[in-house]
C-alpha cells in the first residue's frame, strides 16, 4: 500500500467520506487532480465494494481543446472499466442570455449535471478533486475579502447538497503529491489553458499572490491549511452552540416566523448573537427558498439587526434581511418572518356575525376560535375568558378586526379610549393589529379584545340572570 492510498484511507475514515457498497459519481475534468482521483478511487473500489461513475462536463469555452479533454477522460474511464457520462454545454450563449457571472453560471450548470448523473445511478455521493493547494487559495481569497471564522474554515471535506454528499478525498494532498502520483502511475491528463489567464481572481491568487507571499513563508500553503483546520473546528463548535441556543430561546411557527425576546438575546456573547441571527436566517430561507441566506447576507446587515435588537429604549424597527426575510423589532420582541409568513401579508377587513348566543365560531384571519355559552353559572376567569350580562347586550354580536375610529369603554375610566392607543399600550406589534379579532355588539361597540381588555358594557351583577360566557383559543385547539 503506497503513501497515497494510506492518505486516502485516512481521509475516508476521519471524515467518514463513504461507506462500503456506496455508489459514487466522480467529477472528472481531465486535469491531473481529477484523473488521479479517478484512478485512486478505482484502486479502492474493490475492497470497499464501490460502484463508480465518471462524469465530465465540457463547458464549451475552448472548442477543440475541451473536446479532446473529454475524449481523453472517456478513454481512461473505459480503460479502468468505469461507467462514463458526459455533457457538452454552450456556456458562452447561456451567459450572454442570462447575464450571469461566467464562473457562477458554469458552476451551477456543472453541479446540476452532476446531480442528474447521481440521480440516474442512485448515487448518494459526488467526489470532487479539490486538493490542499485549492484550500490554501480559498482561505487566502476569503481572508482578503474580510471573511469571518466560517469563511476561514475554507472548503469542507464533505457537505450535503440536495440530499447528496459532496466529498473531497484529496483535500489534504498537495499539488506536488498529485504530480508524483501521476508520474508514478503514468496517468494521462490535460492542462486547461484558461488556468494560466488572469481573468479570474483565483488565477491571480495562484499565479501572483501566493508566489509573492511564499517569499516570506515558504510553507504558506501548509500554514493556510492549518488555519482552515483550526477555524473549521472552532466554527463547528460555534455552530453547535448556536443550534443549542436556537432550540432553547427561539420559537418558530411552521418555518415562517422565528421569534425571541430581547432580554434573552442581549444575554448572549456577541459572537453567539451573530451566529444566532445567521442560523435564524438560514432556517427561514431554507424553508422558503431552499437556500442558505447567511452565505449571501453581508456583515453590515447582520450587525444592523444585532444593533437594533440591543437598543435600550423601547422601539419598533424593520428591515429587509434578503431573500424575502424581514426582521422586525417591536418593543422587546424580535421577529424574523419568511416570505410566506402570514404576518407579512396585509390583512383585509373581515367580519363574522354570530347567529344566536351559543355555538363555536372559527376566525382564521385572527387564528382564533370562539365558543359562546349561555349559563347562569359563574364564568371562568383569565385573559381568554370573558362573561357578560346577556340581557344588557345588543344582539347580534360579531367578531371582526379593527376599524378606523374604534373605541372602547374601559372599566375604571370615564369615557372611552381608542383601540389603536390600547394596542400601543399593550405593545401589540403593528403587523398584528389588523389581524386581532374584536368582539363587538350590534351597534359596533367593542366589547372585548381577547387576551387583553374587556369593556365596561354589560357587567355581571347581583341582578344578572343570564350569563354569556365567551372563550377564545388558538384555532388549532380542539374545544371539548
Amino acid at each position: 500500500m503506497d503513501e497515497w492510498m494510506k492518505q486516502l484511507i485516512a481521509a475516508r475514515d476521519s471524515d467518514q467520506l463513504w461507506q462500503q457498497g456506496d455508489t459514487i459519481v466522480i467529477a472528472v475534468s481531465g486535469g491531473p487532480d481529477s484523473m488521479m482521483l479517478l484512478h485512486l478511487m478505482h484502486r479502492i473500489a474493490t475492497a470497499d465494494r464501490l460502484k463508480l461513475v465518471a462524469a465530465h462536463v465540457d463547458h464549451g469555452f475552448r472548442g477543440a481543446e475541451s473536446t479532446a479533454e473529454g475524449e481523453q477522460v472517456r478513454a481512461f474511464a473505459e480503460q479502468l472499466g468505469i461507467a462514463f457520462e458526459a455533457v457538452k454545454l454552450d456556456m458562452p450563449t447561456y451567459i450572454e442570455e442570462t447575464g450571469m457571472n461566467g464562473q457562477l453560471a458554469s458552476r451551477l450548470r456543472r453541479y446540476e449535471f452532476l446531480h442528474q448523473v447521481a440521480s440516474r445511478h442512485g448515487a448518494n455521493r459526488i467526489a470532487l478533486a479539490h486538493h490542499a493547494d485549492d484550500q490554501a487559495e480559498t482561505v487566502l481569497m476569503r481572508m482578503l475579502r474580510g471573511a469571518g471564522a466560517g469563511g476561514l474554515a475554507g472548503i469542507q471535506p464533505k457537505r450535503l447538497d440536495k440530499n447528496v454528499e459532496l466529498i473531497r478525498p484529496l483535500l489534504r494532498m498537495y499539488k506536488t503529491d498529485i504530480f508524483r502520483y501521476i508520474s508514478q502511475y503514468e496517468i494521462p491528463y490535460a492542462m486547461d489553458s484558461s488556468n494560466e489567464k488572469r481573468d479570474y481572481f483565483r488565477n491571480e491568487i495562484r499565479l501572483d499572490v501566493m508566489p509573492y507571499l511564499a517569499k516570506y513563508n515558504p510553507q504558506l500553503p501548509v500554514s493556510l491549511n492549518r488555519l482552515a483546520e483550526l477555524a473549521s473546528a472552532e466554527d463547528q463548535w460555534m455552530n453547535d452552540e448556536a443550534s443549542r441556543v436556537f432550540k432553547q430561546l427561539v420559537t418558530c411557527s411552521k418555518g415562517m416566523d422565528c421569534e425571541l425576546h430581547r432580554a434573552d438575546f442581549a444575554g448572549l456573547p456577541v459572537a453567539l448573537q451573530r451566529r444566532l441571527i445567521k442560523l435564524i436566517l438560514d432556517y427561514l430561507a431554507l424553508e422558503t427558498a431552499g437556500m442558505k441566506l447567511s452565505e449571501t447576507v453581508d456583515f453590515d446587515r447582520i450587525e444592523s439587526m444585532r444593533t437594533a435588537a440591543l437598543a435600550s429604549s423601547p422601539t419598533t424597527w424593520r428591515m429587509d434581511a434578503g431573500s424575502g426575510v424581514v426582521f422586525v423589532r417591536t418593543y422587546d420582541v424580535l421577529r424574523w418572518s419568511g416570505m410566506n409568513s402570514q404576518r407579512l401579508r396585509p390583512c383585509s377587513p373581515y367580519m363574522y356575525v354570530i347567529s344566536g348566543a351559543e355555538g363555536i365560531l372559527q376566525v382564521p384571519e385572527g387564528g382564533m376560535s370562539f365558543r359562546l355559552t349561555l349559563s347562569a353559572a359563574a364564568a371562568e376567569r383569565g385573559p381568554y375568558h370573558v362573561a357578560f350580562d346577556a340581557d344588557q347586550l345588543m344582539f347580534p354580536l360579531s367578531i371582526r378586526n379593527r376599524r378606523p375610529g374604534d373605541r372602547m369603554r374601559v372599566i375604571g375610566l370615564n369615557g372611552t379610549k381608542k383601540v389603536q392607543d390600547m394596542f400601543v399600550d399593550l405593545k401589540v406589534p403593528s403587523s398584528d393589529r389588523d389581524r386581532i379579532p374584536l368582539l363587538v355588539d350590534a351597534e359596533g361597540q367593542v366589547l372585548w379584545i381577547p387576551g387583553a381588555r374587556r369593556s365596561a358594557i354589560a357587567p355581571i351583577g347581583a341582578a344578572t340572570v343570564n350569563v354569556l360566557r365567551v372563550h377564545a383559543s388558538p384555532i388549532e385547539t380542539n374545544i371539548e
